[in-house]
């Protein structure tokens, strides 16, 4: 079900960025920022995760220095049929996880030191289980595909604002032809704010795929209790995080609140819960 949504969601965005373009800058102006943003986030995709790694200055462990976390790791790569990731620990109190790589064969898990002094060896196999799930289900790279359509509609929707400044792009033209500027002004100030809820509704989605992927790895109670406990230790120890990494981690290291959930890369973790423990 995840998997259909994501589908639907990822097509709802590339309408969108050919309407932006059509609307915008014709056919020649939509392709020429589309292929821009994809080659700046092919970019990303090939070295996001030593960016991300040092950014939270990541420590990788061996065996000897982290065993039990090796051998956890270990076990549940070798029932998901995966290549050992490399293993890090991040050096910050509040309790979070994260996946990156971009696929299988260049993966790394990385935890914080919180949350391994927080959670019992099967809730961590649990959270290990969903960010292995992530690296499974490839979706690094499904999340780099939304992130490059929706920054393609943001950069068209601020050469409208532009356009609309100083008469560039034929502004003036589609003025002629009735009621073209403000179709442009229309889509300038709405596009960004579609492409950034379809963006988050994506990452929502494949965060759910991911839970079920890490129950049927480890147990789903176990991940079940280790979302609780998380969710209720990073509202009371802060992370330090940068804001456009926050979909990476297991649960929000961000507040969200009310509307704000519509912005979330995460689903509500009440919800998370509620259908894990189903599971069981």
């Amino acid at each position: 079900m995840s998997t259909i949504r994501t589908f639907f969601l990822m097509a709802a965005l590339t309408l969108l960025l050919i309407l932006v373009g059509q609307a915008i800058g014709g056919q020649q102006g939509a392709f020429f920022f589309f292929i821009l943003s994809l080659m700046m986030n092919f970019i990303m995709y090939w070295f996001s995760d030593k960016i991300v790694l040092k950014m939270y200055r990541a420590k990788e462990v061996s065996q000897p220095e982290a065993p039990e976390l090796h051998d956890i790791v270990r076990r549940l790569t070798a029932k998901a049929q995966m290549p050992m990731p490399k293993v890090y620990i991040i050096p910050q109190d509040a309790p979070n996880a994260f996946a990156t790589g971009r696929n299988p064969q260049h993966a790394a898990v990385a935890v914080t030191a919180g949350i391994m002094r927080l959670l019992d060896r099967e809730e961590l196999e649990g959270v290990l289980g969903h960010e292995l799930a992530h690296v499974k289900n490839r979706d690094v790279l499904t999340a780099t595909i939304a992130a490059s359509m929706a920054g393609a509609i943001m950069m068209l929707a601020r050469m409208a604002g532009w356009s609309m400044m100083f008469g560039g792009m034929g502004g003036r033209d589609r003025d002629d032809r009735g009621g073209g500027g403000l179709g442009v002004l229309v889509m300038a100030i709405v596009a960004p704010l579609a492409a950034m809820l379809i963006q988050m509704a994506i990452s929502r989605s494949r965060e759910y795929a991911a839970d079920i992927g890490g129950a049927q790895l480890a147990k789903p109670l176990a991940l079940a209790n280790a979302l609780q406990d998380l969710d209720n230790y990073t509202k009371r120890i802060p992370m330090e995080v940068n804001p456009s990494t926050a979909h990476m981690f297991i649960v929000n290291p961000l507040s969200a609140k009310g509307i704000v959930h519509l912005f979330s890369t995460h689903p509500p973790i009440q919800e998370r819960i509620k259908r894990l423990r189903a599971m069981a």
